[in-house]
Order: C-alpha cells, then structure tokens, then sequence
C-alpha cells in the first residue's frame, strides 16, 4: 500500500475505534431517538454539502428514493435505535466487539437466502465469531441480566445493519451513486426518527453538556462522515479485501479506549473471547476476493460497510 493508504487506514480506524465512547456520552438526558435525530440530521446536511462540492449528482429517480429510503430504515434508523439502548448496559468497547460480527452475520444471511452451503473456511469463521463473543461477554453474567438483554438489543442491531447491506448489495447492482444515496438515506433516516420520536412522546432538546454536545459532533462529523469517505476511499484504492481488515483492528482499540474510559476489566474470557473474534474477522476478510482485471474493486459509487 502507499503512504496515502495507510493513511485512510488510521483514520477510519481511529474514527470507528473512537466511536462507541461518545455513542454513550449521549444517553441520559435525551430520548436515543432524538440524540439519532440530531446526529443523522447533521451529518446529512454534511454529506449532501460534500456531495455538491465533490460534483456529485443528488438527483435520483423517484423509485430509488423509495429503494434509499427503505434502507434508512435498517442502516440510519433501527439499527442504531437498538444499540444506542444496548449501550446503557455495556462498556463501549464491547459494543464494538458485537458490530464487528456484522460481516459473519451477512454471510449467514446470504447463505440462508440463497441455500448455499459457505466455504469451510468461512464456516470456521463464523464458529470463531460466536464463540469468541460468547466468552467476552461470559464474565458479564455476574451483573445479572441487564447486560444480556442489551446484547439481545446489540445483536438485534447487528443483525438489522447486516440486512441493510444486502439491500445495499441490490442499489449497488443498479449503479447508484454511494455518496448521493447516503446522502439521502442520512436524510431520510433522520425523519423516521423523528417520526418515532414524536409518536413516543419524546422532546427535542439537547442536552447542554460538552460531553453530549461533544460527542454528537463526533459521531456526526468523524464517525458518520469523515470514516465513512475514508473507508470507502480505501476499498476503491486497495480492494474490499484488504480493507476489511479494519474489523479485525476497531474492536481492539476500542477495549483499550474503554478499559481507561470506563475502567474496564480483561479477563482471561474476555481476551481469549478476543482472540477468537479477531482469528473470525482476519479469515472473513481474507475469504474477500482481491479484485482482478475481471473484477474491478468497489470505487466511491458502490456500497459498503458503515459504521456506528
């Protein structure tokens, strides 16, 4: 890889390590559903801004707004709607540790859809990935059953996120530009928040605190759209392969960050647990296909992963 690569590497790394410490800074005060509302609104307006100023078009038919809307349903909306009411129970870090079974749980999905047994080696992975997010979270049975029921949230998140990737495997096949429909969906995400906010009840405040105020501007600016053009840079310039490996990286940081933020306590389950999430991601990620002269790497109008 060149200097540049590396340097997209650290910065989305960083920014999804740094993630899940201010996802937790906004609950207390203000309904998560608002905290998203604000968070989605802001970074929306960021991203159709950068659209404009890239020269991208954000002009789309009226049928892939309705397809871009659906997947603010899973990837802008639900999906974060549950962690951000797992993450009252958890450590940051362990947050991170179950969205980084994102890529497992797609293929799980994508095996039951189309009734294809995976590779060996992806199966192992997958056995690797739920083993190893079972021991980590072995030692939080001790603190009853609060953090198992955020977990449930956790991986019900997970789970949705991965859902939202197939659908947007299918815009990607009609070649759609990521950038514009994100750009949207970010929109689009925010009203159905709103929406859900104002059927429950909730109101529209901010909490005037720097550590809320603080870490909506990162979750809006680092985490929903600085990482997310980084990391989409990356794969058009290294192939999706390679750069898939940031999942093997973000949940290490991210322990460490919460074992000084939050005092976390390793066990040998947890780091045993770990290892096996690691060991799960690097052969996920080595199972990608490099991309040939037949099959050209993802560029900025493809979709991808994102992030918390």
């Amino acid at each position: 890889m060149k200097p540049f690569d590396y340097f997209l590497y650290g910065m989305t790394a960083f920014a999804w390590s740094t993630s899940w410490l201010p996802l937790r800074w906004q609950l207390g005060v203000v309904a998560p559903e608002v905290s998203l509302f604000w968070r989605f609104l802001i970074a929306g307006i960021l991203m159709m801004t950068f659209t404009a100023m890239s020269g991208g078009t954000l002009r789309l038919p009226l049928a892939t707004h309705l397809r871009v809307a659906l997947l603010s349903l899973f990837l802008f909306c639900a999906n974060f709607t549950l962690f951000y009411y797992g993450a009252f129970n958890l450590s940051s870090g362990l947050l991170a540790v179950v969205f980084s079974t994102a890529s497992l749980m797609v293929l799980i999905i994508k095996s039951t859809i189309d009734r294809e047994m995976p590779q060996l080696q992806l199966m192992i992975a997958v056995i690797f990935g739920i083993f190893g997010v079972a021991l980590i979270f072995l030692p939080e049975l001790e603190n009853g059953h609060a953090p198992i029921i955020s977990l449930a949230f956790c991986l019900g998140g997970t789970l949705i996120f991965s859902l939202g990737n197939i659908i947007s495997g299918r815009l990607q096949s009609k070649n759609i530009s990521v950038i514009s429909a994100n750009s949207w969906g970010m929109l689009y995400g925010s009203a159905f928040l709103a929406i859900i906010s104002l059927m429950r009840g909730h109101r529209f405040i901010i909490e005037p605190t720097w550590k809320y105020l603080g870490g909506l501007a990162w979750l809006s600016v680092i985490s929903s759209v600085i990482a997310f053009t980084c990391y989409l840079t990356l794969v058009g310039r290294i192939g999706p392969g390679r750069a898939s490996y940031i999942t093997v990286i973000f949940p290490v940081l991210a322990l460490l960050i919460s074992q000084r933020a939050e005092a976390y306590e390793w066990t040998i389950f947890s780091i045993f647990g770990l290892i096996l999430v690691i060991i799960g991601n690097t052969l996920m990620a080595r199972s990608v296909p490099r991309p040939t002269s037949k099959t050209p790497a993802l560029n900025r109008h493809s979709y991808s992963h994102n992030s918390e």
